[in-house]
């Protein structure tokens, strides 16, 4: 083990909650601060830490997926640019709702409860009463608050947080934060679908083919990763390797070297788009140091795929706007033509349809004429787009692809925008086909 990952494995047995410093690293592991440095960065963003400005580095408990819309009062801390009075030690707690404190202290307090972020102004008694309730409390206006309050916060261990942002606009950048959240939990990663290391079968450098039979006569699979005796990822052994192999050849002689790996934060979209551009039905997955900690199968992805189209959501990205409210007009299949009424999200700060939203408004068509055709999904390939006129907010629009050409792995699109019956844009698109 490398001291990066010492000091990786260090830092997640620290207790939660408590204060880390790049000295105090650097001492402990006996590194440099330089190193020690780096080593709080990637644990930072592995969810392990949280800087905070004027507060440093604390100890955070790494969310789970399920509860990532759930913020930490450290994340609270840096959305709104504040300033911590007192309490720091629960940084690290998670807030279960915020409530604005903008009525009279009896009616507010009917609905603060412990684990709550309380958003009030410059009152004093409020902050106290919130704080012996076992809610955090957040002033908004730049205000500050009573040295009492302060003490009581350190006791409870509950953050006494300040911001020069207003009451409302506070509480906008905290629900944005969440539907941000929520976007980022409905992505499917590989971390989701990956087979974890103590399931996945593996081969080290120094065994020979005889062990590929082996292994293969037990499990019945043809593809292992190999690895070296510190985990790191050094090549793929498949069936097409071993062909022809004497036994005793040593697997190093006949692997494919330096394979393709993902991360666990890798989306499942871009592992879709690697396998199929490569050809590959299995990857590693590695962490940071290339250890394998897993792996994930074409099969896998592809039906991880399929559920997430099937699936509500909660956060909408730009491009489900723009796919949400795409209507199918016809109901040929030799062309079928949606309409779309462009939304002012979808638009420029010059009121026009942007690039991006015609890209996605192009690609949607090719993807649902497919899907018309025959069971599967598109990953583009090439776009040749062309804006012949200005598309203007709330104007509606008809989108016509056209198939101009399929074949088991590709496929060739032709897409027109019309306003009013006038052509406003074309595209020619080429992709590749993930069968379903």
């Amino acid at each position: 083990m490398t001291k990066h990952e010492q000091i990786i494995d260090y830092i997640t047995q620290l207790p939660i909650g408590g204060k880390i410093s790049v000295r105090q690293i650097a001492k402990a592991m006996s590194v440099s601060e330089g190193t020690a440095y780096r080593a709080i960065k990637e644990a930072e963003s592995q969810g392990l830490v949280s800087t905070i400005e004027r507060v440093g580095t604390i100890r955070i408990e790494k969310k789970k997926k399920e509860n990532i819309e759930k913020l930490t009062f450290a994340e609270v801390v840096n959305i709104v640019d504040g300033q911590v009075l007192g309490g720091r030690s629960g940084l690290h707690k998670t807030l279960s709702r915020f409530v604005i404190g903008a009525m009279k202290t009896e009616a507010m307090m009917r609905y603060v409860t412990a684990g709550n972020l309380l958003i009030v102004g410059n009152r004093y008694q409020v902050h106290k009463i919130a704080l012996e309730t076992g809610a955090a409390v957040l002033i908004t206006g730049g205000f500050d608050t009573s040295s009492d309050v302060i003490k009581l916060a350190d006791e409870l261990d509950l953050p006494v947080i300040s911001t020069s942002y207003d009451t409302f606009t506070v509480a906008a950048m905290i629900n944005r934060a969440i539907y941000d959240q929520l976007i980022k939990k409905e992505i499917v990663v590989v971390d989701d679908i990956l087979i974890p290391l103590e399931k996945t079968y593996y081969l080290t450098i120094g065994e020979s083919v005889q062990h590929w039979q082996a292994l293969n006569e037990r499990t019945g699979h043809s593809r292992y990763p190999v690895v070296d005796n510190t985990l790191k990822v050094q090549g793929m052994i498949a069936a097409k390797d071993v062909f022809d192999q004497l036994k005793q050849q040593p697997i190093e002689k006949v692997m494919t070297q330096n394979p393709i790996t993902v991360n666990e934060k890798t989306s499942i979209a871009a592992v879709a788009h690697i396998m199929v551009w490569q050809g590959i039905e299995l990857l590693p997955v590695t962490d940071g140091q290339k250890r394998l900690i897993g792996v994930v199968s074409r099969q896998d992805v592809l039906k991880a795929m399929q559920t997430t189209q099937r699936q509500p959501h909660v956060g909408e990205t730009l491009e489900e706007i723009v796919t949400s409210r795409m209507e199918q007009v016809t109901e040929t299949k030799q062309e079928p033509v949606y309409r779309i009424v462009v939304s002012p999200q979808m638009t420029d700060q010059l009121g026009t349809v942007s690039y991006g939203v015609m890209t996605t408004i192009m690609i949607e068509g090719a993807r649902r004429t497919l899907r018309m055709h025959k069971r599967g999904d598109i990953v583009v390939e090439n776009l040749t787009l062309y804006f012949l006129k200005p598309i203007q907010i709330d104007t509606e629009v008809k989108v016509i692809p056209r198939l101009l050409e399929v074949g088991r792995k590709h496929g060739k699109f032709d897409v027109e925008v019309y306003r009013e019956g006038e052509i406003v844009g074309k595209a020619l698109l080429t992709a590749q086909l993930i069968e379903a």
